[in-house]
């Protein structure tokens, strides 16, 4: 089990850092430069219209992948300061969620687990209070 516990948070540090990286303003630039590059020493050497129209999207889809992984990272990192206040800001809030971020997707699936369980037996006692005052 601590192996295993200790592959997943490995892969998970890699994942972060790859999604860092993917997202930094200098990895698009640097994408960007290639890309042009790459245009320009193709699209005026090459005479086939088919093979510049391919070049042009398939640079264009790549250069896609950085500007969409900068948007989810800021998005992200919003949504998680956000729901650190609100559960920080409610007394009654379990403290355990705050920095999920941090957690293994494991370690976040055992906590969906633990929530659903508990609004199940939230539930069947709001049913029970009901049954109770209709009777």
């Amino acid at each position: 089990m601590k192996k295993t516990l200790f592959i997943e948070r490995g892969f998970e540090n890699i994942t972060a850092l790859a999604t860092k990286i993917l997202g930094s303003t200098i990895t698009f630039l640097i994408a960007l430069v290639l890309v042009l590059y790459w245009w320009f020493t193709n699209l005026f050497t090459s005479h086939d219209v088919h093979q510049n129209i391919g070049d042009i999207i398939f640079g264009t889809t790549f250069l896609s992948l950085f500007i969409i992984q900068k948007s989810f990272n800021r998005y992200s990192a919003l949504m998680h300061l956000k729901l650190n206040e609100l559960v920080a800001s409610n007394n009654d809030a379990n403290n355990a969620v705050l920095n999920t971020h941090k957690k293994t997707e494991s370690e976040i699936t055992e906590m969906v687990k633990e929530y659903i369980e508990e609004e199940i037996e939230s539930l069947e006692n709001i049913k029970d209070d009901l049954d109770a005052e209709n009777s």
